[in-house]
């Protein structure tokens, strides 16, 4: 088997030098670059295209599962965290492989071993798992705080107060914000579960709002209402988004 590119992510140096120690054990694995945050992350990865990462999941900037939002294509990974529960039973559920830190010599190799093997002759089952463990973990988050966004090379991280509104865009949605039009592959159901709902209400199918955006509400037609917003956009409220507006505020 030839040498698989590796690269080491973690946002602690201590647990970057025992990755990396335990690594030279094993002669397949050839570390190309050692990141500190998702963003170095980010460009690192489309700069080597690597076969597996070793990816922290508690990390500034960009957390490890905002990575995976953004990767546009899926090596073998092999997570590390601290104590996130919640993360691990999603790891279990997805067949992904994870250090629990502290970790030992011999787990490490364990869990290297599955991943060469999963490079060398299950890739398909690589992609599978890790678009299985995005879904799972989207899915299953709280109320957002913030959102990532990708397009071409550049990423952009939105926090939800700077967001104006959110518009339904065929298989995307358009997220207006102080920081620029971002698209996001999400759907309208998934931005009103998870952003929060004291501040966010959907007026419309096509349409979610900042509620502190909202400058004026005129009638339209006989069963809506046109919401305007300080940014200067104009949304339609259909007869049922005009109820949970007018219940909210």
């Amino acid at each position: 088997m030839q040498s698989i590119s590796t690269i080491i992510i973690d946002d602690e140096p201590l647990a970057r030098e025992i990755v990396r120690r335990y690594s030279s054990g094993f002669g397949l694995l050839n570390i190309v670059a050692e990141c500190g945050d998702g963003f170095e992350a980010l460009r690192q990865i489309q700069l080597y295209r690597p076969e597996l990462l070793f990816l922290d999941i508690q990390m500034p900037k960009l957390d490890g599962f905002e990575l995976l939002e953004v990767l546009d294509y899926h090596p073998a990974i092999i997570f590390t965290t601290a104590c996130d529960q919640f993360a691990i039973k999603a790891f279990e559920m997805n067949a992904v492989d994870y250090l629990l830190k502290p970790f030992s010599k011999e787990r490490f190799e364990n869990a290297v071993q599955k991943a060469l093997q999963r490079v060398s002759t299950e890739k398909s089952a690589v992609t599978s798992s890790i678009e299985n463990l995005k879904e799972h973990t989207q899915a299953s988050r709280g109320t957002l705080d913030r959102v990532v966004t990708r397009l071409g090379s550049k990423v952009a991280v939105i926090p939800v107060d700077r967001i104006w509104y959110v518009e339904s865009a065929d298989d995307y949605v358009m997220i207006y914000s102080e920081l620029g039009n971002h698209l996001k592959e999400k759907t309208m159901k998934y931005f009103e579960e998870h952003l929060p709902g004291n501040n966010f209400v959907r007026i419309h199918r096509g349409s979610i709002i900042n509620l502190a955006q909202i400058s004026a509400i005129e009638p339209y037609t006989k069963d809506t209402h046109m919401v305007t917003l300080k940014c200067g956009a104009k949304l339609r409220a259909s007869a049922e988004g005009y109820k949970k507006l007018r219940a909210l505020l």
